[in-house]
Order: C-alpha cells, then structure tokens, then sequence
C-alpha cells in the first residue's frame, strides 16, 4: 500500500477534519480564558484599589498628617500580594509621596504610564501600564494609589501558551492516529476489495469479510453478502429455469414438430384441420408452461413484495372454495371448509388465491371419485395456520420434497394432463411469503401444511364458513 493511498483515504481526511475542529476549539478556548481572565483581573484590581483607598482615607481621619505618612510608608513596605504605589498632593499641589515618577494622574479612575524601576519590582525595567484610583481627603488632599497586573498578565501569558501548544498537540495527534488508523482502514478495505474481484471474476461463492473498524461496517458487509446470496440465488434460478426448459420442453416441441409433418402430409382437410388444431393446443400448453415458469422465476427472485399488505386471508380461502365446489361436486367428490373468519396476514392476496388455486386444483387433479377434499384454516398457538388435506392416494414419503420440483411428476401421473409445475408455483409463493410449507401423510391420503410467519388478525372466533 502507497503512502498517498493513506493520505487520500477517508479515515485520514476525517482526522484532518478533525485536527481542524481541535484547531478552532483551541482558539475558541483561548479566546474564552483570555476575556474571563481580563474581566476578573480587571474587577480584582478595582476591588483592591477601593479598599485600600478606604483603609488609607480610614487612617488620615484618625491620625494626623505625619502619621498618615507613616502608614502610607508602612503600606508601601508590607509584604501583600497586591502591590501598589502611592501619589499624595496636599491641598496647595504640594507633592508629599510621589511612586509614579512624575506620572500624570488624578480624581477617579484612570491609567498612568511610568517607567518601570526594576529595583522595586523585581522584573525587568521598561514602560509599565498601571491602573489608578484617586480620591479627595478630608483636608482636601489628593490621595492616587495605582498598581499593575504583573500577576494576572503572567497567568494569562501562561494560560495561552498552554492552550496554543495543547491545541497543535491535540492537533498532531489526531492526525498521526489518522495515519495509522488509515492505513488499518486500507489494509482490511484491500481484503474487501480482493474479494470483490475475485467475484467479478466470476467466483460467486466468494464472500466479503468483515472490516472490523465499526458495528456499521460490519452490518454493511453482511447486507452486501446477503446481497450476494440474493444474487447467487436468482442466477442458480435462472440456471435452473434454463436447463428445465431444455430438458422438458423437448418432448411437447418434438412431439408438436412431428405432429405438423404428419399434417402436412395429410391429403384430407379433415386431418389438415385436426392437426392445426392439435398444434394449437400443444403450443397452448407449451406457452401455458412458459408462463408458469416465468411465474416462478419473478417470485424466487423476490418480486412481488413490494405489493404486500394485509390481506384477509378468511375471504381468499372461502372465495376459492366457491369457486372449486361446484367442480369438485361435477367429479363425485366433497370439498369441505372450515375456515376460521376474521384471520388477516401479510402477503399479497392475488398470490396467496393462487396458492390455494393450485393445491385445491391438484387435490382434485390426482384423487378418485369420492375422495374427501378438507380446506381448513386456524389458530395454533397464536400462529396462522392453513392446510388443504384429502384422503386420495397419496404421495410416498419419499417424494414430498421431490413434487415441489420443476416438472416433477409421479409415476401414476405421467400420463395425465399438466406440466408438473402447479405445486412448483406453490412453493416458490409459499418462500415468498416465508411460509413454512409441508407435506404430511393424511393416513390415508395427504395434507400440506402453511404455517404463517405473521399473524394479525382483527376477531377470531370459533365459527366456521361454508360449511
């Protein structure tokens, strides 16, 4: 892997973008400690020029001049952590204390710019800034006392250094844990990216692996290897689909091509409009079988859910009941509903008659006169459940599985008419719906079993329809 596949990849540029937000929230933070510390230096030193003009005003009302001054001398010399520097003009001008050096000051609030004596701060002499407070005496003297911000400025000098130098740190860091964690990213992308040529390749059982970097990462792999399956799936189908129409639709073809020669041969009309006849039918049958497995593709690849919703799945069974009695009466045999009312499920009915369509169609199909046909839907333990059992004939236990097959056919039923799709048009509903579809032994005969993964019906009761 190239250096400048990492710089370019997107877990890099998050941390640069990242690094960026520490960036402005360094000077945000900067710009926020600086104005908090000069507001509070600022109040801190008004409050300490105000009491110490009041304690030194206290002392003159008590004392006399010369003692006045001996305070202020003993107020100069203190050890405080405030320091501060005094101006007294008597009432004439006269200057009796003078610390600002000659600076300009007077009544209230103000400024004084002096030159700073090293010898009494202790720091580097220079021009210093000093804020000031004058007050009027009871002799009308002028009493200015002034100090600085040394303390607080260096506070603050110290206070923006530490953020300036945390934030490039913070920067820094973020982005030397984008490096790595870019080249972590890129190492198993390549793995995801090897799989994904070699599926284009043509190697359809290969499978993306996890990435690991996040819970989102690795639900994107799993969708996009159920994707996969999905895809697999349709193309095994389709595969299928093509072999199944290669193979079984050799004999209606054939036997159509062959039935045409003989008609062309033919001299009557009779025979002539017989074998057109016959040749319509037979390609009838043939389209009829197209269609039917056309049917089956679309649903095994998924199409249709789209148009799910809930369905009464009461009315659809009685409704096809209907519509069979009267032919299930016209070959000597009994259908039979009990059908619970008021069961709704998702699904899309026009699919769902369908199915009950094909599995009553086939029960009469493959059953004797007399065969008692018993359509039946209920409640079983809070689950839907539907099934259509007769006592015919049967099917071997061995073959349950093998008649949801394309084309499959039993012995018995070989030369009866159908294609064998009818129950393959079944199953490839029922795994749409995610119905669970089975085939049991009726003792005699047999029942499928649909057992609905959803439930959700309205009322339930005991009655039954069409009976």
């Amino acid at each position: 892997m190239r250096r400048a596949e990492i710089f370019r990849s997107g877990a890099f540029r998050f941390a640069v973008l990242l690094a960026l937000v520490f960036a402005v929230g360094s000077l945000l933070l900067l710009w926020t400690v600086e104005s908090s510390i000069s507001r509070y230096a600022q109040e801190a030193i008004a409050s300490s020029l105000q009491s110490e003009a009041a304690t030194l005003s206290s002392e003159d009302r008590e004392g006399g001049r010369k003692d006045f001054l001996t305070a202020i001398q003993r107020h100069r010399h203190s050890a405080r952590e405030q320091q501060f520097r005094y101006l007294l003009q008597d009432a004439s001008g006269k200057i009796l204390v003078d610390d600002l050096g000659g600076g300009r000051a007077g009544l209230g609030w103000g400024t004084v710019s002096i030159a700073d004596d090293a010898s009494w701060t202790d720091r580097e002499s220079g021009i210093e800034q000093l804020k000031s407070l004058g007050t009027r005496l009871s002799d009308g003297s002028l009493l200015v006392i002034a100090t600085d911000a040394y303390d607080v400025q260096e506070l603050r000098h110290r206070l923006n250094l530490f953020t300036i130098w945390g934030g490039i740190g913070i920067s820094l860091f973020a982005l030397v844990g984008g490096y790595l964690i870019g080249g972590l990213f890129m190492r198993r992308l390549d793995r995801v990216n090897e799989s994904v040529s070699r599926i284009m390749e043509g190697n359809l059982t290969e499978r993306l692996p996890t990435i690991g970097m996040s819970p989102e990462f690795d639900v994107l792999s799993a969708n996009l290897n159920r994707m996969l399956d999905r895809i697999g799936a349709l193309m095994e189908g389709m595969r299928q689909v093509s072999t199944d129409i290669a193979h079984d639709l050799r004999t209606p073809l054939s036997r159509l091509r062959q039935h045409l020669e003989a008609t062309r041969e033919s001299a009557s009309i009779e025979s002539y409009e017989a074998g057109v006849e016959f040749a319509i039918t037979q390609a009838d049958n043939i389209l009829a079988i197209f269609r039917a497995l056309l049917r089956i593709g679309s649903l095994e690849g998924g199409i249709g859910r789209q148009r799910f919703g809930v369905v009464d799945l009461s009315e659809i069974m009685n409704r096809v009941y209907l519509a069979y009695q009267p032919v299930a009466e016209d070959q000597g045999k009994m259908l039979i509903a009990d059908h619970m009312l008021d069961i709704s499920v998702q699904g899309d009915g026009e699919l769902l008659a369908q199915m009950f369509t094909n599995l009553i169609d086939n029960a009469l199909g493959h059953t004797p006169p007399g065969t008692q046909i018993v359509s039946s839907l209920f409640l079983a333990n809070g689950q839907v459940v539907a099934s259509i059992a007769d006592n015919g004939p049967g099917i071997p236990a061995g073959e349950h599985s093998k008649v949801l097959a394309r084309f499959y056919r039993l012995d018995r039923s070989r030369n009866m008419p159908g294609s064998g799709l009818g129950l393959a048009l079944v199953a490839a509903i029922a795994s749409l719906h995610e119905i669970r579809l089975r085939l049991e032994d009726n003792t005699p005969g047999l029942r499928v079993r649909l057992e609905f993964p959803v439930i959700n019906p309205s009322s339930a009761s005991t009655s039954c329809a069409g009976r």
